[in-house]
């Protein structure tokens, strides 16, 4: 399988981006939360006066149930008074947060240990390597090429230099077949929007192809260079480039040399306006494998053309969106295919194009006790990446599907990588974990043997943590693994400061992986948790499933039964414990603080679906329903309704501190939803504790944001919870850490 560098993932992927969800408090939970002082309660003299929100009277009906919506004004971004909120807002939170008296030494230490080299993943295009690589503070990654492993590297595109902030962002890339032209993506602001250029590698300079409205696409070259296949909608109206719902993604083939007017459109489907489609191109360069997509569910069609036939029509393959399947590579006119088809956990099946019929499919790999998260096919090898209890394994089969060992991987950590082509022996991967910095490797296909292609230097010293993975108890009796990293020699007396972060949705694995920030707030004492709750992809689609639509409260309960294994278990203690997850994360958080309150000291939601009743009606949120349901469904409203963070917030209740982040330009989970949570949290909080949100410009959902604000973002967030949970002095102990 070719690699694409930076290349968007499947489209349900793509469309993803969040963590939503779940049900009111009880009024026993309430009545509790309203009785127990709030913790980080503001001294009389920091005591918040909020802008003022004005409430409309928006009533809507659904399915009988009459829903105020008093906030709806905020949908729209652009309005003057919505503008005017922003600007009191921010002002409000900026002000708070620069005297908070960690938030100087916290961005210092932030840019110290963030100032090293990061190097993404190397793949070869025809004779040359290409790999990003970060010099420590550079707001974006750039893109470089050599000739060989050991040449010195020169810059084939560097986006710090197309804007003067940082904010465009390179968001795919694809070669052709020699590696002498490079078709490649830009975002800018955080936006999902893309605009695809190409550059010759030869020269570094653009050719005058331009393509636009690209959104969830991905590259795919034809074998003869002469032009690539990119999904794309249509051209917004005006007003609607943010906001406006997607419908009717269409492929299209660019012929290199053209305007964008003459592309040829390869595909569409009129009757189904929830379709997506992306197109890939087979190593052999015969097959236009083309993915057929209804939203994020875990079920797909696949079709092909046949690119040797100029006539061909696309031929649908398989039909009925029963089951995820995944084009690994192809040996003629047989597919590889990675499949949940009778198999929750992942298996791999053959599948001949001449011989269709289901029961003419070979199975090569059955599955195993473990996830398949990934299969790759390189030097005639079939890498196999699973999660054994959320931590990576790679196996490697031969073609017909016979085992033929395991990459030896440093650690327990997340592996990720080994791209190809048949032909190739040699492939890479990263390696991290919570204490352990990504780290490239080369991979000898021949031997089996790895070798340490970039190690990074980070000025810290990995002995003095430790990272251990516990198992705990949900509600209904679910067994459900967590990692805890922290300080060796860790007391616990339950006066940890910790910050326990979840996702559960979208069946997206939460894997150990290094983080600067996460290392900070270790260094300072804090406990760092990472829950993998139901809903995500750990245990495969069964894990993924019992975590969606009316089994949503799942995720919170598994969420809500970590917090409380450590306090149980004296970690933390409920006024020393920070919650946070950013998107479907963001749910999540909204909806753990307003069902169980009194749990928790702070609270971090970061560009979170909030209003569960409306997500589906902006850009590409109809895509969620298959994770959320819709409250056009009756019984799935009531699930939604009751847990949705909006519309689950009590007058008088007194909530944890409360720092709500977004960005203006967040065109996945349009900021109408914590503008709205916002504004009706601060008017329902009963407590002293502070409720604010910090609205980033110039900035989306997330991929792509500049360095800088990534730095500023984390530094306000860490400051915000460590005075909310009177940790401050923590901020003492960078001043004297000890540097190895």
């Amino acid at each position: 399988m070719r690699t694409r560098i930076l290349a968007a993932a499947a489209s349900a992927a793509l469309l993803t981006h969040c963590s939503h969800t779940q049900s009111p408090a009880t009024a026993e939970a309430a009545a509790q939360a309203q009785a127990t002082p709030a913790a980080g309660k503001a001294p009389a003299s920091e005591r918040l006066t909020y802008p003022v929100s004005r409430k409309g009277d928006v009533v809507e009906d659904y399915h009988g149930t009459q829903v105020a919506d008093p906030y709806r004004w905020l949908e729209d971004a652009d309005a003057p008074e919505t503008r005017q909120w922003v600007e009191a807002q921010n002002a409000l939170t900026f002000g708070y947060l620069e005297k908070l008296p960690a938030r100087g030494r916290l961005e210092a230490r932030l840019t110290e240990l963030w100032n090293y080299e990061k190097y993404g993943i190397p793949s070869r295009e025809g004779s040359r390597y290409v790999f990003t690589k970060n010099d420590g503070l550079q707001n974006q990654s750039v893109l470089y090429v050599a000739d060989s492993l050991e040449a010195e590297p020169r810059v084939l595109l560097d986006p710090n230099t197309l804007s003067q902030d940082g904010t465009v962002a390179l968001t795919g890339a694809d070669f052709t077949r020699d590696g002498n032209l490079m078709a490649y993506s830009l975002a800018a602001a955080g936006s999902d929007w893309n605009e695809i250029r190409v550059r010759d590698v030869r020269t570094g300079k653009d050719l005058p192809d331009v393509v636009q409205w690209v959104k969830f696409s991905g590259i795919s070259w034809t074998a003869d260079g002469k032009g690539f296949f990119y999904s794309r909608y249509d051209e917004p109206k005006p007003g609607e480039k943010l906001s406006g719902a997607l419908y009717f993604q269409k492929l299209y083939f660019h012929r290199l040399g053209t305007p964008q007017t003459r592309d040829v459109l390869v595909h569409e489907d009129k009757a189904h306006k929830d379709w997506g489609f992306g197109g890939e191109v087979s190593e052999d360069g015969r097959y236009l494998v083309i993915t057929v997509t209804h939203g994020t569910a875990e079920e797909n069609q696949l079709f092909f053309k046949d690119l040797k036939a100029p006539k061909s029509k696309v031929v649908e393959l398989i039909t009925g969106f029963d089951a995820d399947y995944t084009f690994v590579g192809n040996d003629g006119p047989r597919f590889f295919l990675r499949t949940n088809l009778d198999a929750p956990r992942g298996r791999l099946i053959a599948v001949d194009v001449r011989q269709p019929d289901r029961k003419a499919w070979k199975e090569l790999i059955p599955q195993g006790e473990d996830t398949v998260r990934g299969v790759s096919l390189v030097g005639d090898r079939l890498f196999v990446s699973v999660l054994k209890d959320a931590r990576s394994q790679v196996r490697v089969h031969a073609l017909d599907g016979k085992p033929l060992g395991e990459v030896a991987l440093p650690g327990i950590g997340s592996a990720g990588g080994f791209d190809g082509e048949r032909k190739d022996t040699e492939t890479f991967y990263s390696f991290s974990s919570f204490t352990t910095p990504t780290t490239i490797y080369r991979y000898d296909v021949k031997t089996g043997e790895s070798t340490v292609f970039r190690a990074p230097k980070v000025a810290f010293d990995p002995s003095r943590y430790e990272t251990t993975q516990v198992f705990y108890t949900s509600k209904d009796g679910t067994r459900v693994p967590m990692f805890l990293s922290h300080k060796k020699g860790l007391k616990l007396d339950g006066s940890n400061p910790t910050y326990l972060y979840g996702y559960g949705g979208f069946n997206i694995p939460l894997t150990p992986g290094f983080s600067v920030s996460n290392l900070v707030w270790m260094e300072m004492g804090g406990v760092y948790a990472q829950a993998n709750l139901r809903g995500g992809g750990e245990y495969g689609s069964e894990w993924h499933d019992a975590g969606t639509k009316l089994r949503k409260q799942n995720v919170f309960d598994d969420f809500i039964a970590a917090a409380e294994y450590l306090v149980a278990q004296k970690y933390t203690s409920p006024q020393k414990l920070a919650i946070a997850g950013g998107s479907n994360g963001g749910l999540l958080v909204g909806a753990a603080m307003t069902q169980r309150p009194e749990l928790f000291g702070c609270a971090l939601p970061a560009v979170g679906v909030m209003d569960m009743l409306r997500f589906h009606k902006f850009t590409i949120g109809w895509a969620w329903t298959s994770d959320y349901g819709s409250a056009d469904n009756a019984e799935e409203f009531k699930a939604l309704h009751a847990y949705s963070p909006l519309h689950n917030l009590k007058p008088g209740t007194r909530y944890p501190a409360t720092l709500i982040t977004t960005a203006d330009h967040d065109d996945r989970v349009v900021p109408a939803h914590s503008f709205k949570f916002a504004a009706a949290a601060q008017a329902a909080h009963g407590g002293e504790a502070p409720v604010l949100i910090r609205i980033e410009t110039k900035a989306g959902h997330g991929a792509g944001k500049p360095t800088s604000k990534v730095i500023e973002e984390v530094a306000d967030k860490f400051a915000f919870a460590l005075h909310a949970l009177d940790a401050d002095g923590g901020e003492a102990v960078l001043a004297g850490e000890s540097v190895k």
